[in-house]
């Protein structure tokens, strides 16, 4: 069982998701606190003053003032600031994700796409071999008609 599980962790693809996701959890945190901290205060300075982490709906008939109060008071709120504020940060991670597969892609080979190995045939639109210089359905010179020479 021990091989088994040295075989499994030797074939790479674990130490790679591995470190994506210890990478990846990192880069999350970098950017909750761009958002959090840099981003969305300006944008609630130009907005008027408005504290994201403080919009919420109260559920309940007592008042509060903010989300933290109401959240010790057991209260049921609608979060929509936190929210926003998720949707922001997920926006920004799935953008850096497109362009790092954007960017990796420019430097993986395709894939070659599957050679023709057959050509209509310009008369009666038979699929024909590429090397067939008449067609064997009206037996046309296909030379003639690509060339323009006659034979």
């Amino acid at each position: 069982m021990w091989n088994e599980f040295r075989k499994f962790i030797d074939r790479g693809n674990v130490l790679d998701l591995a470190i994506g996701v210890v990478v990846g959890g990192a880069f999350g945190k970098i950017v909750t606190s761009f958002v959090d901290d840099i981003l969305m205060p300006p944008i609630g300075l130009i907005i008027g003053k408005v504290d994201f982490s403080n919009l919420f709906i109260n559920l309940s008939s007592t008042p509060y003032s903010s989300v933290e109060e109401a959240k010790k008071a057991g209260a049921a709120t609608i979060n929509y600031g936190l929210f926003l504020t998720n949707v922001i940060n997920f926006l920004i991670i799935a953008f850096v994700i497109f362009l790092i597969v954007k960017q990796v892609n420019k430097y993986i080979p395709k894939k070659h796409e599957k050679q023709a190995t057959s050509k209509e045939c310009p008369i009666c639109i038979t699929s024909i071999p590429l090397q067939a210089k008449r067609c064997p359905a009206c037996t046309s010179y296909l030379e003639e008609l690509v060339e323009g020479s006659s034979k």
